[in-house]
């Protein structure tokens, strides 16, 4: 199977790691909050389009590599994770609003965003490849 995913113009292979943290790194992605965290993002993510490819949440943060179509931004899928996400915890986990600095903010401002993208020998491998395969046809086509 490609790597590559389709749309009706073009082929993509947008992937970004992300990583973000609760309000004051508050230690407080754990057990059920965990869960729900967890189940959420997989939920999120399908709804718009995107996949998980990995996620690793830690009792301070959360780390995902996802695959996002060109089509939507990832601010978009930023604002869409981190909004509702914060809805469905702060409103399942009561607790969490009884502290006085918490407020209705779950997560911190920002977060941190990088693309995943071909590793250069990786290129360096394809380009050899076509080389060699367009010799190779040239090869075919040549007339005696």
């Amino acid at each position: 199977m490609s790597r590559f995913r389709k749309l009706s113009h073009s082929i993509w292979h947008c992937q970004y790691h992300i990583v973000w943290v609760p309000k004051y790194r508050y230690r407080v992605l754990d057990g059920p909050v965990r869960d729900a965290t967890y189940n959420g993002i997989h939920a999120i993510c399908g709804y718009s389009g995107s996949e998980v490819v990995e996620m690793n949440i830690q009792k301070n943060h959360v780390h995902l590599i996802v695959m996002v179509p060109p089509k939507i931004a990832i601010s978009d899928v930023m604002d869409r994770l981190k909004g509702q996400t914060a809805i469905k915890t702060l409103k399942h986990f009561p607790r969490l609003r009884q502290k006085p600095y918490w407020g209705n903010q779950f997560w911190s401002k920002g977060y941190c965003v990088d693309t995943v993208g071909l590793d250069g020998e990786m290129i360096r491998n394809y380009v050899e490849y076509q080389e060699e395969k367009d010799h190779y046809i040239d090869q075919l086509n040549f007339c005696f």
